[in-house]
């Protein structure tokens, strides 16, 4: 009776230790998601997954340690029932159970599950029992079949991914950083632009056809051509009233819209005496 009561209390805190740490670990990952969502990276949260599941087998070894006595053989019996506040109680649960009174103890100490729970666990082992075996052994033969293709599926699909992932480290690299960089300057700033022949900015100001010294200097006389791109003639016809009409030709061959201008000679009369 005392050894298997020591390997109750052995067991017991080995249960508690590791809740205790599995509890610890809940806390801190939910600590780091509502804190840290904004930074948060998936390969930390798969670490925290992965710390949770490790200590969850843990527990779950110890309870299927065969040191361990069978719980569900043991009766919780309360010893003592309180309808007020229970701070002792409060401070042990981190205020999670505040009142140890009749409502509470059928839902923490309850050994079994719930009736509805209960009587759906019932349905489904009496409809298993009435299977023969060998239909029970092909249902799981085409469970374990449909469950072996998903795992191929998505293991070939990893490795699908993973080459493709290598492949695409390996690919030579077809453009060049500097052309980049100087593509993206002459787009936004006209870094690097040349203007282009056909503007007036290209044409030199005066071409130089022939020179002649005079004083030391050289004139430059335009050339003909330079004087017909540039200077537009204009035709006056003046009549006997003074008035005349001007017209511009443009050495594209158009005739611009007709240009009305009044012509008075120096010596007509002023409005004003002088």
């Amino acid at each position: 009776m005392e050894r298997e009561e020591k390997a109750l209390d052995i067991a017991l805190d080995a249960m508690i230790s590791r809740t205790q740490d599995l509890k610890n670990s809940i806390a801190s990952f939910i600590v780091k998601l509502e804190t840290e969502y904004e930074t948060l990276q998936w390969p930390s949260v798969l670490d925290s997954f992965a710390l949770l599941s490790g200590q969850l087998n843990t527990l779950l070894k110890v309870l299927r340690n065969d040191k361990t006595p069978p719980l569900r053989n043991r009766i919780l019996l309360p010893l003592l029932l309180n309808p007020e506040r229970d701070e002792e109680l409060a401070k042990l649960t981190e205020n999670r159970i505040q009142f140890f009174n009749h409502e509470v103890v059928p839902d923490y100490l309850r050994t079994k599950p719930d009736p509805e729970i209960e009587a759906a666990e019932l349905q489904v082992t009496s409809k298993a029992s009435l299977l023969s075996l060998d239909t029970a052994q092909k249902q799981i033969a085409a469970l374990n079949k449909a469950a072996n293709t998903i795992l191929d599926g998505v293991k070939n699909l990893q490795e699908n991914w993973e080459s493709n992932s290598g492949q695409r480290g390996t690919i030579a690299q077809t453009s060049s950083l500097q052309d980049t960089n100087a593509l993206i300057a002459a787009l936004s700033v006209g870094k690097g632009l040349r203007p282009s022949l056909g503007s007036p900015k290209s044409q030199s100001p005066l071409p130089q056809v022939s020179g002649q010294q005079r004083g030391g200097k050289a004139f430059a006389m335009p050339s003909l051509g330079y004087i017909k791109r540039f200077f537009t003639p204009v035709k006056v016809n003046a009549d006997l009233s003074g008035r005349g009409q001007a017209s511009a030709v443009h050495p594209g061959g158009k005739m611009p819209s007709t240009i009305k201008t009044n012509i008075k000679s120096a010596g007509a009369s002023h409005p004003y005496g002088r």
